[in-house]
């Protein structure tokens, strides 16, 4: 029987240049010893000429001592430009820089250049890929509104089961396009450093929108968001992500919605309650996967919570949903923080 090998501890890069000068300096002690040696017998006269030197042993103690202190502090300001280094990955990675800056090591700088190299590729191909998506979405609206068009026709004609065949498939194909090209929106806005956005700016317009279009049914939208909290991402994309959770909400909810914030651990969570009737807890992972509905006869495609699970997911975030103390379901969206 085989065991999986247990992952070897990442050497020190620190350990392993002051073992090696400690090595080198061994090494040269011995070189020394060797010479003296040898000179000390080819010329018996040298010892009573150093002898004068070496009678102050605190002189040599003292100027071994400063140069092994000197030593020890060009190796650490050398290795200081790792650190550096990986401060600045940091900054990339965290969407506060778009390439590695400052200057390095000729030893060091040569994978600077290469890693802000592929970071500009990437960057391009990200680019183009989203172009793309948006190019082939615009060559499809035109077919799918000309499609529409026949299915409206044929309804007037009394052909009233092939317009609805034919105008479902057209709003599936139309959702499955927007689902979509929200997803890659939202891969290329992740990709893209600087991504910043104010949640209380979001929820607020949302609130406003919704409670609009939920005004017939008295559902209040109150928004509880602390105004100091933003999160790594683009607003376009948080719009997206809150606008399903409280459309979701305003649709089940009796009365009131309620959307709040706090920060965790260097994530912003936002909180959307509603006191309708909520989700049983084995629904609640089953309604995050695509095309899935707790009820199949409410409003809805399915899509909604999908979206944004996957926008979350590219945001380096997450969405879990429980019981609000309000009764109904609470929707926990967590993004990171700026």
């Amino acid at each position: 029987m085989t065991h999986p090998m247990t992952p070897m501890p990442p050497r020190s890069l620190r350990a392993d240049v002051l073992l090696g000068a400690a090595l080198w300096t061994a090494g040269l002690f011995t070189v020394a010893g060797i010479v003296f040696t040898a000179m000390i017998l080819r010329f018996p006269s040298w010892p009573r000429i150093f002898h004068g030197l070496f009678a102050h042993i605190w002189i040599g103690s003292a100027i071994a001592i400063l140069c092994m202190i000197a030593g020890f502090t060009h190796v650490k300001h050398a290795l200081a430009a790792i650190e550096h280094l990986r401060t600045r990955l940091a900054a990339v990675r965290d969407g506060r820089d778009r390439t590695v800056r400052g200057t390095y090591p000729a030893e060091v700088q040569p994978l600077v250049s290469d890693l802000n190299a592929l970071l500009e590729h990437r960057e391009q191909m990200v680019t183009r890929a989203v172009a793309k998506a948006g190019d082939l979405a615009h060559g499809l609206k035109t077919p799918l509104a000309v499609l529409a068009h026949e299915a409206e026709r044929a309804r007037t004609a009394g052909q009233h089961d092939l317009a609805a065949a034919v105008g479902e498939q057209v709003s599936r194909m139309k959702r499955q396009i927007d689902y979509h090209l929200a997803h890659a929106r939202a891969a290329a806005s992740g990709a893209t450093p600087g991504a910043h956005c104010t949640v209380v700016d979001a929820a607020d317009g949302l609130a406003r929108t919704l409670a609009r279009l939920h005004v017939g049914r008295g559902v209040s939208i109150a928004v509880k968001v602390a105004r100091e909290h933003a999160v790594r991402a683009q607003r376009e994309d948080v719009d997206e992500m809150l606008g399903n959770l409280l459309d979701n909400a305003c649709k089940w909810a009796k009365t009131h919605v309620t959307i709040s914030s706090a920060q965790v651990d260097g994530l912003v969570i936002i909180s959307v309650d509603d006191d309708g009737p909520g989700i049983v807890p084995a629904m609640r992972d089953a309604v995050l996967q695509r095309g899935v509905r707790a009820d199949e006869a409410a409003p809805g495609t399915g899509l909604g919570l999908s979206i944004v699970r996957d926008l979350a997911d590219v945001y380096g975030g997450s969405i879990a949903l429980a019981t609000s103390p309000a009764g109904g379901l609470r929707a926990q969206l967590a993004l990171p923080a700026c």
